[in-house]
């Protein structure tokens, strides 16, 4: 999956889409105190778009009636500004996510590692799909590949630390677990952090459980 890949760079994060699956790999960002205090002040607005800097692209038509949302990888929510807000809503940081998920477990995650960036100060957070069904469903003329389950990699600089959170991307009430990122290597074939040691990546950092937070947005 790694062949035909491409990176685009926007203002609040950078991905890497692939033209097999026809979504993004993973999307990388740095949060930190300061930008998520900025971004939680912004409105929160935007319409999905078809990104023309990828020929590999999906379409809107292919979620279309598919049963299943768009979900960021890169949220809208992280961005300090309405430029790099609106670059989120581009289908190069979309994949389909279950609704239950998407607007469940997974909201929560994305506010806790916001919760986290403001206690830790900064952190790095990659995010993407693993694709472990066999066949891979599609949907769309495009050939959409819908993600088995949908990780999120967070490194925290301060302490050193990193951990995973990943959950399945299923109709039913999703389970997410936490991992080490030696695990989401073994498991998927991406390393978020290469620049880890591996005495970092193979540390189990148990992040915190987003049932224990009540921030809003």
């Amino acid at each position: 999956m790694l062949h035909d890949t491409q990176v685009l760079c926007n203002h609040g994060y950078a991905v890497l889409v692939s033209a097999v699956t026809h979504t993004p790999l993973w999307a990388a960002e740095h949060l930190s105190r300061e930008s998520v205090r900025s971004a939680s002040h912004l409105h929160r607005a935007g319409s999905f778009y078809e990104d023309t800097r990828w020929p590999g692209t999906s379409h809107l038509s292919d979620f279309a009636h598919s049963g299943y949302t768009r979900g960021h990888l890169a949220p809208s929510a992280d961005q300090p500004d309405p430029t790099a807000q609106f670059e989120t809503f581009a289908l190069s940081n979309i994949v389909p996510q279950t609704a239950s998920l998407n607007q469940g477990q997974w909201a929560r995650i994305e506010r806790t590692v916001r919760s986290l960036a403001r206690k830790e100060g900064e952190l790095y957070v990659v995010t993407g799909p693993a694709f472990h069904t066999s066949p891979i469903p599609t949907i769309g003329q495009s050939g959409v590949f819908v993600p088995s389950s949908t990780w999120k990699a967070v490194y925290s600089p301060r302490r050193g630390r990193a951990g995973v959170y990943v959950c399945k991307n299923v109709k039913g009430p999703p389970r997410c677990d936490t991992v080490s990122v030696a695990t989401l290597i073994r498991n998927t074939g991406v390393n978020p952090f290469p620049a880890l040691p591996d005495t970092v990546q193979n540390t189990f950092w148990h992040l915190p459980s987003p049932r224990r937070l009540d921030e809003g947005g």
